[in-house]
């Protein structure tokens, strides 16, 4: 098996390593201007200057910062991907715990569906990204408006999939419950949930992809700090490597998100895939 995921993960490094291969030949030929597009190895440096503590250690110290570890972690790309780290889980945390029982109501229920489905889908198509002027009437600038706008982008991903999940439950385990006596309350729990959980956690990994798209687009608005701020400001100073080497640590990032979000759903969902002893 692990030979496998090691086979696995060699053949999707080929893609990005030719890809960065010819980055690299292309700005050692001189194609294209270093200021607009630099080269791999300048981004890497650039990554590197921006991981690294803004200070060394003996001034660290001397100043009563804190010890070794807070030194070690005292480089601004820590604390950008910290800071949109934490609007993303704040954020990811609202909105699924506000769509996940009204997607099981609208989906269990059809008065409550009737009800709430015109503006469901009357707010459903407008981007989180309109909200940004109302958001910072209402919050003012910082976390509140940038968490406000990400649950907003995790709200409907989770909701309609929830929604989905309920709804195409099979009508033969709904009428197999039904013949062995289950009441309403048990054929809630016992049935439609467990049948709708992959739809669940499908709408989680999307809301949660969705939350740390909206949380770069929010932090270049409303916070002054994180990988978005980050990224707007090398852009006013015209960084280029810099905005890239943020590019890339968002994209690790989610990459590291969505790896452990996929591995959450395979360990919850082994008594679907028929995997659990």
């Amino acid at each position: 098996m692990k030979r496998r995921n090691w086979n696995e993960l060699a053949v999707g490094l080929v893609v990005p390593v030719a890809a960065i291969a010819l980055w690299q030949w292309v700005a050692v030929q001189g194609w294209v201007n270093e200021n607009i597009l630099p080269s791999p190895l300048q981004v890497w440096r650039k990554w590197v200057a921006y991981l690294l503590p803004l200070q060394d250690f003996a001034a660290y110290s001397k100043n009563g910062e804190g010890g070794w570890m807070s030194w070690a972690l005292s480089g601004e790309l820590i604390h950008d991907s910290l800071g949109s780290l934490y609007r993303v889980v704040v954020g990811f945390a609202v909105g699924a715990g506000l769509a996940l029982p009204l997607g099981l109501s609208m989906g269990a229920s059809r008065v409550v569906y009737a009800w709430m489905n015109p503006l469901v889908q009357l707010l459903r198509p407008i981007p989180p990204i309109a909200y940004i002027p109302l958001s910072i009437l209402w919050f003012g600038l910082g976390n509140p408006p940038a968490i406000f706008l990400i649950a907003l982008g995790a709200f409907f991903p989770v909701l309609m999939n929830t929604i989905a999940g309920v709804r195409q439950v099979d009508g033969i385990y709904l009428r197999a419950a039904r013949n062995l006596g289950a009441s309403g309350p048990t054929m809630f729990l016992r049935v439609i949930l467990p049948a709708a959980v992959p739809y669940i956690l499908t709408g989680m990994r999307i809301g949660i992809g969705t939350a740390f798209i909206v949380v770069i687009v929010s932090e270049m608005i409303a916070v002054n700090n994180g990988l978005g701020f980050r990224i707007l400001e090398a852009r006013e100073y015209f960084w280029s490597d810099k905005i890239i080497a943020g590019m890339i640590s968002i994209g690790i990032l989610g990459l590291a998100i969505d790896a452990g979000m996929n591995k959450l759903n395979n360990y919850l969902l082994r008594w679907h895939r028929g995997l659990e002893h």
